[in-house]
């Protein structure tokens, strides 16, 4: 019992800093996120040798369904992560020969849609994905498990991996699982990008229907410091046929798909509350008078205290002697600030004038 409990007890000390930030939203966050992405890596590491052996079984086209289950398996039992799936009958397997293959479209928020993905995939699935992830870590996984490569910045080159995509779907019966936004958006409020036309022009020339995967907005569980456990829904909506149709019909296609699936993921996903009144603007502050205006107001008040028989003109000469200009007279001032209001009619001082301030007495 000692030896026990001297083995467990590093163990417990090493473990108390992760359990001690469990208690902080932001702690949360980052220790769930890291057990999120370890989780990912250990997959992936295994996902090599699914992948090998399943190739050489024949089974090529099957890792990405069994890789995928793998991972949800472990990280939603890991992280208390489950994912709910309402109209999973119109996944049909192909391998079942009841079946023909889709475009399984799906929206697309963050990291964390990989758990829906896992536990949604089909049998029989290739993914489309952007070529520079061929030279990552995960690149040899996915070339294994069939994964179609598009080189967003070569549009001739994406063209002839549509072609490609098209003759494998067609000759060997395999759906391929793709993200018509292209890239990720998360918001506290549903909503989605964009759709990329690739996946309607490769639907319409194989011939095969899309089927919309709706993942709910899940900014409840998952966004920046928040990482919660809880339930994701995934809504399948009913196959949307391409048969018939031509490459003129994609943009009327690819808005009829993304309205369908947006008023899903309006529909499933959380209702964010209502965002409260915009608070009414505060009375803005009187303006406090300047120092100018003060000394004209003082200026003005004495003016009116004087007798109506003040002579200003006497000092003049005095005033010049010393260097200062003269006072004017109070019928100088009148008919200066008379002629200025009459030559300004506009009231606004122009950009020589400002700054001067003129003080006059009323008749």
């Amino acid at each position: 019992m000692a030896a026990l409990l001297s083995v467990l007890k590093p163990v417990a000390y090493a473990s108390l800093p992760l359990l001690a930030l469990q208690y902080s939203p932001r702690g949360r966050y980052y220790t769930r996120t890291l057990v999120y992405v370890s989780t990912m890596g250990f997959v992936a590491t295994l996902a090599s040798f699914i992948a090998a052996g399943m190739s050489l079984a024949g089974r090529r086209y099957d890792v990405n369904y069994a890789v995928a289950r793998t991972f949800y398996c472990f990280a939603g039992t890991i992280l208390g992560l489950r994912v709910e799936v309402e109209g999973e009958e119109y996944l049909r397997d192909a391998t079942d020969g009841g079946g023909m293959p889709a475009v399984l479209m799906v929206n697309h928020q963050s990291m964390l849609d990989i758990l829906p993905m896992g536990r949604c995939m089909p049998k029989r699935t290739s993914i489309m994905s952007k070529k520079s992830l061929q030279f990552t870590p995960l690149g040899p996984f996915m070339t294994m498990s069939g994964a179609i490569f598009i080189d967003r910045g070569n549009s001739t080159g994406a063209l002839r991996s549509l072609d490609a995509a098209v003759g494998v779907m067609r000759s060997l019966r395999v759906s391929l699982w793709m993200f018509p936004e292209g890239t990720r958006h998360s918001s506290e409020a549903p909503a989605m990008l964009s759709f990329k036309k690739g996946g309607f022009h490769l639907a319409i020339q194989a011939g095969f229907p899309i089927i919309p995967l709706v993942v709910e907005n899940y900014w409840h569980l998952f966004h920046k410091n928040t990482f919660e456990s809880g339930v994701i829904r995934v809504r399948v909506l009913p196959p949307v046929p391409t048969a018939g149709l031509t490459v003129a019909d994609i943009p009327d296609l690819s808005a009829r798909v993304r309205e369908q699936m947006l008023a899903a993921l309006v529909d499933i996903s959380r209702k964010v509350s209502s965002a409260p009144p915009p608070e009414r603007p505060a009375a803005p502050a009187q303006e406090q008078p300047s120092a100018t205006e003060k000394l004209s107001s003082v200026v003005s008040e004495q003016a009116r205290a004087m007798p109506d028989d003040a002579v200003f003109e006497g000092r003049a000469h005095g005033e010049a002697a010393l260097g200062v200009a003269p006072v004017p007279s109070r019928e100088s001032l009148a008919s200066s600030g008379s002629e200025n209001g009459n030559s300004n009619g506009t009231g606004t001082e122009t950009e020589e004038d400002e700054g001067m301030v003129i003080v006059g007495r009323p008749a």
